[in-house]
Parts: structure tokens; sequence; C-alpha cells
């Protein structure tokens, strides 16, 4: 699992990161943009390598892009003095790599964080896909349209995020209320994605991009509410191997190839 999850960390701080701040609506963090990559590759680099201090200052190079980002979203709001769903969910999305970088310095020095070490290694890839790239995805959508299920799609996704953080810390039952509510909002992004965003595109990938996401949403999240579902009663569920390749893998490359249908569908209509 250790690899796998591995890859999924690199994916989102190479990838999924990189293509989302090209989606950010304006005003976009530009010269952060432009700054990230160099200090986002030796932290992709300090998963791979066992804990000390050399996986700790390639992590602490990441930490300091993130952070960096992080800054971005007070400026931001400072400009565009909004709190709408949809602006909430970007700001989310700003913030998000910086919790992601805390947890994975002190992971990668075997400190713990508020009682725990070994579950930080998966609040890594939930704060790149989860608390970036979905909360993202999710503003994007509500800009789209606007609708009441727009706007519950652009809370609930940056609150479910949080929730099940929380539970990681505080309890299973909490972390199931969490994916609850994550879930809600992640199926709304599917179905608002499926039912308004690819419909009427004229271009086919565009559309296939669109359509593969949104099932993966599906899926993934049902896997996502079985796993927390089973932790808090004891019923049987999946285990940390089978999310890491289920869930983790397809919403990582589902995210990714979302991203890449926002960008193409930018691009189409410029």
């Amino acid at each position: 699992m250790t690899a796998l999850v591995d890859a999924i960390v690199t994916l989102g701080m190479l990838v999924t990161v990189a293509l989302g701040l090209r989606l950010v609506p304006g005003p976009e963090p530009g010269l952060v943009h432009r700054l990230r990559p160099p200090l986002a590759l030796p932290g992709a680099a300090s998963p791979w390598l066992p804990r000390g201090p050399l996986a700790t200052a390639l992590a602490s190079a990441h930490a300091l892009a993130a952070f960096a980002l992080a800054l971005h979203a007070p400026a931001r709001l400072r400009r565009t003095r909004s709190l709408a769903p949809a602006e909430l969910a970007v700001l989310t999305a700003l913030v998000s790599p910086a919790v992601a970088g805390v947890a994975l310095v002190a992971e990668r020095a075997g400190r713990e964080l508020l009682g725990l070490l070994e579950i930080l290694a998966l609040t890594v890839p939930h704060f790149h896909f989860a608390g970036f790239a979905a909360a993202l995805v999710a503003g994007l959508v509500c800009r789209s349209a606007g609708g009441p299920a727009d706007r519950f799609a652009a809370v609930s996704v940056p609150a479910g995020t949080l929730l099940v953080v929380a539970g990681y810390f505080t309890g299973d039952w909490l972390e199931l209320a969490g994916t609850v509510v994550l879930t809600a909002g992640m199926w709304a992004v599917a179905l608002l994605t499926w039912r308004d965003v690819r419909k009427g595109r004229a271009e086919r990938l565009i559309r296939k991009l669109f359509g593969v996401s949104a099932a993966v949403l599906v899926a993934t999240m049902l896997l996502a509410l079985s796993r927390a579902l089973g932790e808090a009663t004891g019923l049987p569920h999946p285990d940390l191997t089978w999310m890491a390749a289920t869930h983790g893998l397809g919403n990582a490359l589902g995210f990714t190839l979302c991203s890449l249908a926002w960008r193409r569908l930018k691009e189409t209509t410029a």
C-alpha cells in the first residue's frame, strides 16, 4: 500500500495541483504558480525516501510552496470580498495543500501530529484530492450554473473534507458524518457534471472526460462511505490497501481527467 499511496501523493503534488492552479478563476495566483514547481519537485521525492532529515527537508520545500499558495487565499478574499459558495470552495482549494504540507513534514520526520503518525500518510493525499481538487471542481461547477444543487456541492465538499480529517483525530463516528457530507457533495458534483456541464459540449473529448470523472466519483465515494460505515459500526468494510487501489487511485486519476476537461473547456471557450 505504501508505494501506491506514495504514487498518488506524487501525482497530487506534481500534476493535480499544477493543473488545478490553471483553472482558478481570476484573480489567479500567478507568481505562486510559477514558483511552485521547483519547490514541489523535491517534495514529491520525499515520500519515496526513508523517514529522516533528508526526507523532512525535501518535504519542507513542498510545504513552503504550499504555504505561499495558502497566503494567496486571504489576499484573494480582500480583493473579491466574497464568501459565496463558489468562492468559498476556491479558497478551500488554495489552503488545502498547506495542510497536506504540514502533515507530510511531520510524517517524514516521524513526529506525531495531534497524537497521530501513520494516519498522516493518508491526510496528505486527502487534502490534495478532496481538499484541493474536489473543492476546486465543486467551485467551478457552481460557477457554471449557480443553482441550489451547485451551491450545495460547493459548500458540502469543503465541509465534508474538514469533518473527515477531524474524525481521523477524534473518532470514527465524526469521520462517518464527514464522509456522508463529502459523499453527498461529491455525488452532487458528479450529477451536475453529467447533467449540466457535460451536456451540449461539441467536442467529444470534453464530453468523455467529464463523463469519466462523474462515473468515477459515484463509485469511489460509495467505497469511502462503506469503509467509514464499517469503521464506525464494525460491519465488514474494505481495508486500507483496497481503498488505496480503488478509492484513492480512482479519485486521483478521475480528478486529473476532470481537471484536463475543465482546462480544455476553458481553452475552447476563450
